[in-house]
């Protein structure tokens, strides 16, 4: 192989696997995220759903986001570029959340939408979120959900996922009472000094009238 050959096929393969690691970041920036990624069970937390692209190109009019079991409550964060409407379940908890954009979100632009939500100490160890995404054109199903073993990467439309982590364990006792030294009782020590004074003070006076007389 000639010299000029071989750096023929160098630069192709260095451009192929460039192309390669370049694919890598756009495919996965084409999923619904969320973040954070990791929760606790029994606390609270604000998540962020975002996406960079429409369902084929076609900008994005809405997010139908649909709540797992395992939360005990989910209240969406106003924002002037969605219009929110919330679904709730026969126990009255949130089921479902829409935010219609104010105006289409343009492929290729990051859109972003957040609600805080409360976990149920006993929440499973992952919280999946389906999502519709609803375009001027089309609609794309987030709602795919790795089965055990599954890698999540390996998805077409994978559900943005959120694991959860046991809460700590640690109870905090009431403080213990904190001992003080006993304060002196003043009060009954000036009564007694005063009933010295006048005490010693009457035998004067009687002293003295003993003296008159004599």
């Amino acid at each position: 192989m000639s010299r000029t050959t071989r750096r023929g096929s160098i630069a192709a393969a260095t451009a192929l696997t460039a192309g390669i690691v370049l694919a890598a970041p756009m495919a996965a920036s084409a999923h619904v995220g969320v973040s954070p990624e990791e929760l606790t069970a029994g606390d609270y937390g604000v998540l962020t759903f975002s996406f960079s692209h429409g369902c084929e190109g076609s900008p994005t009019t809405a997010l139908r986001i649909t709540m797992p079991e395992g939360l005990t409550s989910a209240a969406p964060t106003l924002d002037g570029d969605w219009v929110i409407d919330i679904e709730r379940g026969d126990d009255a908890l949130v089921s479902a959340v829409t935010y219609t954009a104010v105006s289409p979100v343009p492929n290729d632009m990051r859109g972003a939408v957040s609600m805080s939500v409360g976990l149920d100490e006993n929440a499973p160890e992952a919280l999946a979120f389906p999502v519709e995404q609803h375009c001027i054109e089309g609609t794309t199903e987030w709602t795919e959900i790795a089965e055990k073993g599954e890698d999540p990467h390996d998805l077409e439309a994978p559900a943005p996922l959120v694991a959860v982590v046991a809460g700590s364990e640690e109870h905090h006792a009431s403080p213990e009472p904190i001992a003080t030294e006993e304060e002196p009782v003043v009060l009954p020590t000036i009564l007694s000094g005063a009933g010295l004074v006048a005490g010693v003070a009457a035998l004067i006076v009687a002293a003295l009238a003993y003296r008159r007389r004599a």
